[in-house]
Formats: C-alpha cells, structure tokens, sequence
C-alpha cells in the first residue's frame, strides 16, 4: 500500500518522500530498515528515512542497506545526544 501511494506521486513533482514508520518514531528503537529500503527500490523519488534513528549503527546500517536512499531524519537522538553529529557525518562519509 505504501509502495502504490508512492508510485502515484512520481509523475506529480514530488522531490522526495520522507517514509517514517511511525511505531518506530521517537521510540528510540531502530529504524524499519527493511521497509524502508523496499519504497526506495520501488520508487524513483528520493527516500529519506524517518522514524527510530537512534545510534550510529542505525545511519550506517541505513547507509548499507542497498537501495539508494537519500538520507535520514533523527531528532530525538540528537536532543538526548545519542547521537553526535560531527562524529557520525565523519564516519558516514568514511
């Protein structure tokens, strides 16, 4: 269902599609990975990953996944601190 909605919005202009697995979201608890590389394999829109990136190994397991995702929305980890972005943006492009 996800992937059909997605698909309706590729000839509309869309930029890119923000897929946040909203159980996921704020829990702290790890991104949904696998759905979140299927959308990004089925569409040709840009998918950027929401919703649980809690740590390091959450972005670079993003990052692994194989399919072309565009990056990653964290919010909560970095508030808290979980996460530091000047250490994970090194790593990431390592």
């Amino acid at each position: 269902m996800v992937t059909d909605l997605a698909r309706s919005f590729e000839d509309a202009g869309v930029a890119a599609i923000i897929y946040t697995d909203i159980d996921r979201d704020g829990a702290m608890g790890g991104p949904n990975i696998e759905a979140t590389a299927a959308l990004a394999r089925a569409v040709h829109i840009p998918v950027i990953a929401s919703g649980g990136v809690s740590s390091l190994a959450d972005l670079i397991a993003l990052r692994d996944c194989g399919a072309p995702l565009n990056g990653a929305i964290s919010g909560r980890a970095l508030y808290d601190g979980a996460i530091d972005l000047p250490k994970a943006l090194a790593e990431l492009r390592a």
